[in-house]
């Protein structure tokens, strides 16, 4: 049987770095993006170049009909998935508590952490021997700003990612016994264009020399860890939330 994983947010950054070594690895993707639809095709030729085939879909993470609609489509086109890399977020811009409004809030929730748990519940019902699927796994990524809370920053991305740990321990003991094995991956500073975004583009640069290893982190770091939870060599690793954080 064919490996299909979905990475959701697989455009840019770490989930970019996830589809091309994934491929490398023997997994056939599904590339979802948000918005930039050239930049998920750069992705997915890179797929293909490893040997691997590739679907690229469009799809707002948040939205309970295009996750549902993604996985469809990356059934119809690759085969049952067999695998979820769950990564796709947002920090929302750097904001005080005090100055924060609700709709601020409520877009990092609902991406974050409502997205997530659909992600999740989608590839749930598609995987679960229960329910007739063969198996697979689920990778979620969460941030170590769930453990150092983002004061000054962003205390609302920490605490949705707070929420993606407890989701995690919660649904990996539910379906563990249903051949899913679900587990995390908590990046600490990371040398991505999400700091940009934030509204703070040298601030992987500038707060790299803070990080105990001394440097911020590539996107292939991460990645690599992910797709190593993908595989069987993990096969014994579940609800676990793994740090890739230069000891942060």
């Amino acid at each position: 049987m064919s490996k299909v994983l979905i990475v959701t947010g697989g455009s840019r950054g770490i989930g970019a770095a996830v589809c091309r070594l994934a491929a490398r690895d023997g997994w056939d993707v599904a590339v979802n993006y948000a918005g930039n639809k050239a930049a998920a095709e750069a992705v997915a030729a890179d797929v293909r170049a490893a040997g691997r085939r590739a679907s690229v879909i469009q799809g707002d993470m948040s939205k309970e009909a295009d996750v549902i609609a993604l996985f469809e489509k990356a059934e119809a086109e690759l085969g049952p998935v067999t695998g979820l890399a769950a990564n796709a977020g947002v920090t929302g811009k750097i904001t005080k508590v005090a100055d924060m409004s609700v709709a601020a809030m409520q877009d990092v929730v609902g991406l974050n952490v409502i997205g997530l748990m659909i992600q999740n519940r989608e590839a749930v019902r598609r995987m679960s021997t229960k329910l007739g699927g063969k198996g697979g796994v689920i990778v979620n990524t969460s941030s170590i700003a769930a453990r150092l809370g983002a004061p000054n920053e962003f205390t609302h991305y920490a605490a949705s990612k707070g929420a993606v740990d407890s989701w995690t321990r919660g649904i990996a003991r539910e379906v563990a016994g249903e051949g899913v094995r679900v587990c995390a991956v908590a990046p600490g500073m990371i040398d991505t264009d999400i700091h940009a975004t934030a509204g703070a583009p040298d601030r992987a640069a500038r707060l790299g020399k803070t990080v105990p290893i001394g440097r911020a982190g590539s996107a292939e770091e991460v990645a690599e860890t992910i797709v190593w939870l993908l595989s069987d060599k993990a096969g014994y690793t579940g609800g676990a939330i793994l740090e890739v954080s230069g000891g942060r």
